[in-house]
């Protein structure tokens, strides 16, 4: 770009006014980002070490974060950029990632403050900062590129809307069910939703549990609930609405999603999910083996400006799954085929791919 401090390629978005000589005390007006620690968990003496600094060095204007992450500090001069940096590091921050590179990876609060959580986010999240360190600071590639993880199908980051990989915490066993919650909800005992719709809203569980499950995957008698858990699609509907009946799964893991992204140079994308299930312990080898295919695969096809769910829109789904090595899933479709002239090349369909289509037809046959 057009200002930085040394050894980095980004982390610095330069900003100078077009009529200083109107407004002399901001013809510079840099912004830096600043690495936010992993689920935004800040201790105040940390805080008022960077609050310090910025009001010595720079405007005192903070952004507690940007849409992306990261701590923003708004407004310096060109001559302070590296004396910032320098006290910035020395105190342990680093700066986040700006231009065509990684960007600063984010996560929800994990297990440290939510028991949906399926993930240890934070541990990902740090873990992946630490790994890729050049990727952040060195702007390489097409244009930008963001990690998300979210522990849970809630979502609470937004990383299936907003992340060109979403970390999206799952389980793959059946969601647990106490039946005595389920008999108190029914009675009343307990509120939908915890209480958020007022302390006194009872729960119809036959019309607000089971008739709003968007695969029609759960059943109700009266005095029972039961799951089809091989239709459930973890949408974390009818675990929200009765917290102390349901829970999700002990077999838990990761759903990556890859291709979302706001609309810049096309429409708004939701990420699509590539790997159904990994299990996404430490030190994570083979997810990073996943992301390195990814990004070669970008790096090499990539038009200046394009983020990778655009590229495998441009060049289709299975050139994708070619290059990272994955073999097609019934679970990568994301809706039925409205084009007919769209085709898996025949050596490219395994058996699996075919016995699942197969029992998939038969489930839903009417």
């Amino acid at each position: 770009g057009i200002v930085g401090v040394l050894g980095y390629g980004g982390g610095v978005i330069g900003r100078y006014s077009d009529v200083p000589d109107l407004f002399p005390g901001v013809e510079h007006f840099h912004t830096l980002r600043v690495n936010q620690p992993a689920a935004k968990f800040y201790k105040t003496d940390r805080l008022r070490e960077v609050m310090d600094i910025w009001d010595r060095r720079g405007s005192g204007m903070v952004n507690m974060h940007g849409s992306t992450g990261d701590m923003v500090l708004l407004g310096a001069f060109t001559e302070e950029l590296e004396n910032i940096f320098a006290e910035l590091t020395n105190k342990g921050w680093d700066l986040g990632g700006s231009g065509s590179a990684l960007r600063t990876p984010a996560c929800c609060v994990g297990k440290s403050r939510c028991e949906w959580s399926c993930l240890h986010t934070e541990d990902i999240c740090y873990d992946l900062t630490m790994t890729f360190q050049d990727e952040l600071h060195r702007p390489a590639w097409p244009y930008k590129f963001k990690f998300k993880v979210d522990g849970c199908p809630n979502c609470c980051v937004a990383s299936i809307a907003r992340a060109d990989c979403s970390i999206i915490g799952t389980w793959k066993d059946d969601i647990r069910i106490d039946q005595g919650a389920v008999a108190e909800y029914a009675a009343g005992k307990f509120p939908a939703n915890g209480g958020a719709h007022g302390p006194d809203t009872k729960l119809d569980i036959a019309k607000d549990v089971v008739g709003k499950c968007p695969t029609g995957c759960m059943a109700y008698d009266g005095k029972k609930l039961s799951i089809n858990n091989k239709e459930c699609t973890r949408c974390m509907h009818c675990i929200n609405l009765m917290p102390r009946a349901l829970r999700p799964g002990t077999e838990t893991g990761a759903t990556i999603l890859v291709g979302a992204k706001a609309p810049i140079l096309e429409g708004a994308q939701m990420s699509s999910v590539i790997i159904p299930f990994i299990e996404m312990e430490s030190p994570y080898e083979e997810f990073k083996a996943f992301v390195e295919k990814m990004w070669e695969w970008w790096d090499e096809n990539g038009k200046n400006r394009e983020r990778i769910g655009e590229l495998i829109q441009r060049l289709g789904l299975p050139a994708f799954l070619k290059a990272v090595e994955i073999d097609p899933d019934p679970r990568h479709v994301r809706e039925p085929r409205s084009n007919p002239y769209i085709f898996y090349r025949e050596e490219e369909v395994k058996g699996g791919f075919e016995r699942e289509i197969e029992d998939y037809r038969k489930r839903h046959a009417r």
